[in-house]
């Protein structure tokens, strides 16, 4: 579950907001301790309360939390969840008004709460955002919902754009992938081979930060789908300081299995012992010559042409830089020019 909180100034505005989704159809209230009318008599009411804090700016709290697609609560139940964070959260004794949307295919609602509490006194909002999350975790246990987010220290929790690719796309976030696929192959393997081979078969490809002078391996980043994350920003567990305390791992013994998975994340099969970073792939071009090789035929920037259906060869270079043709005119008018000046000498004599 996912939850999104904003600290404001103004009750009318996330009222009127709530209320608009209510008159196109997709909204509703399902919880309330304050009487259900217009945007601006609930307002009012707000504001009753509010006057016994007059010089509090921020009064308003807006919370929208947001089930993953797999999970489902009916509107008690919802209700339930809505009035346990509240209570967690310390908004036990404040004003609150609950909205159920059905705008989104992931199910959510949405809370407005009044900071001021009955008793005048004020409900504190430091750390508001980290408070959140760890009530978060413990209605998902409570509820039976899935956990997205995880302790911190071991693994990393997702960051706002993932959260948010998560709740647009539906698919599960590669970050919370990588880090149950790599925790499977770091507590089945016993030495490195066994680590590299596991990551393979989960479809994970490691990639080693190899010391130039040293040989030693410094770090280690996991490639997905293309998606590159450093094992330190999954989290503690997944950087290479902890993986090799918890499998064995052996700097000269091992050199040749990192060389080669270095190779193969880059798309080689071969490591090159002189490149401790791996290789470079080599392709082969259309005229059968190799990347990073120089042909005869190319030994100037004025040679490179594109070749095209009807056999003509067009330049890529810019016109306003040194080409043959430019040199052909320039040899031109430099010998109507050397004639020119026979003739005046002629003339001259």
């Amino acid at each position: 579950m996912i939850g999104k909180i904003t600290i404001g100034k103004d009750f009318y505005g996330v009222l009127a907001y709530n209320e608009k989704k209510v008159s196109e159809g997709v909204g509703y209230v399902i919880d309330s301790n304050i009487e259900y009318s217009t945007a601006v008599n609930m307002t009012q009411e707000f504001n009753l309360i509010r006057q016994l804090r007059p010089g509090l700016g921020n009064a308003v709290l807006h919370v929208s939390l947001n089930l993953p697609y797999s999970d489902q609560l009916d509107d008690k139940e919802f209700a339930s969840l809505g009035c346990d964070y509240l209570m967690k959260m310390g908004f036990d004794n404040n004003q609150f008004i609950m909205y159920r949307h059905t705008d989104t295919e992931h199910e959510h609602i949405h809370i407005v709460a009044n900071r001021v509490r009955y008793s005048g006194k004020i409900t504190n909002d430091s750390n508001i955002k980290r408070r959140s999350r760890e009530v978060l975790n413990d209605l998902e246990r409570n509820y039976g919902l899935t956990q997205i987010s995880t302790k911190a220290g071991a693994k990393k929790s997702l960051d706002q754009k993932e959260i948010e690719k998560t709740l647009r796309t539906g698919d599960l976030p590669i970050k919370l992938i990588l880090q149950e696929r790599i925790g499977l192959a770091i507590s089945r393997a016993t030495d490195t081979n066994e680590f590299v081979k596991l990551l393979k078969e989960l479809s994970i490809s490691p990639r080693f930060n190899i010391s130039k002078t040293t040989g030693r391996v410094s770090g280690i980043s996991f490639n997905y789908q293309g998606i590159v994350y450093k094992g330190s920003t999954l989290g503690k567990n997944f950087s290479w300081n902890s993986i090799v305390k918890q499998i064995d791992y052996e700097q000269t013994r091992d050199r040749s299995v990192i060389l080669s998975a270095n190779g193969k994340e880059r798309g080689t099969d071969q490591a090159d012992e002189g490149n401790v970073e791996g290789t470079v792939k080599v392709e082969p071009r259309n005229n059968g010559t190799a990347k990073g090789t120089r042909n005869s035929a190319q030994q100037s920037k004025s040679h490179v042409g594109e070749i095209k259906e009807n056999g003509i060869v067009e330049s890529l270079m810019d016109e306003s830089e040194w080409n043959p043709f430019k040199l052909e005119l320039t040899d031109h008018g430099a010998r109507k020019k050397s004639k020119r000046k026979k003739k005046r000498k002629g003339l001259n004599k």
